[in-house]
């Protein structure tokens, strides 16, 4: 029996439908990937601050957690600006002035570095973390310097009380 042009042309259709089709397995692993590293930048709920085991925090029961901001940490013998040394706290302490120079450089270099718009220059953030046995003038000049290069808002770091809740 001869076939008619329709049935030829469904013949040949159906055959390519039997090929059946593949998927470009590169194009979708690009996608995964970039997907994957994207939830891994923007998956951290947490600030890590830096880990020194010769200060102590003073203890709080702030239940809001703190911005990523700058941060100086001031140790026994030390003013670190970013992990970066600053001064010795002898020095500072020993000054009259209250402002720290050193301090203020370092604060007007990474105030240059940050990628803050012109309208929130003069709301600029910055975590002092202190030992709790620091003297008072010391974190005084501290703030005073910091206030001076227009970091105005400035925050205390404190360890979150694990005890008793209110």
């Amino acid at each position: 029996m001869k076939m008619s042009r329709r049935a030829k042309r469904m013949q040949r259709h159906h055959k390519r439908l039997k090929k059946g089709g593949t998927i470009n397995l590169v194009s979708l692993m690009d996608i995964f990937t970039i997907l994957v590293f994207f939830l891994l930048v923007n998956s951290s709920d947490v600030q890590n601050l830096p880990n020194t085991k010769e200060i102590q925090l003073p203890e709080s029961i702030a239940e809001q957690r703190p911005k990523e901001t700058l941060f100086i940490v001031v140790s026994e013998q030390d003013l670190l600006v970013q992990g970066r040394r600053v001064a010795s706290v002898d020095e500072v302490l020993a000054g009259d002035e209250n402002i720290i120079a050193p301090l203020k450089e370092e604060l007007e270099y990474q105030a240059g570095r940050s990628l803050v718009p012109a309208e929130e220059e003069a709301r600029r953030e910055i975590t002092i973390l202190g030992d709790k046995r620091i003297p008072y003038r010391l974190l005084k000049k501290i703030m005073i310097t910091c206030n001076s290069v227009n970091y105005n808002n400035i925050s205390l770091a404190v360890s979150k009380q694990g005890g008793a809740q209110r």
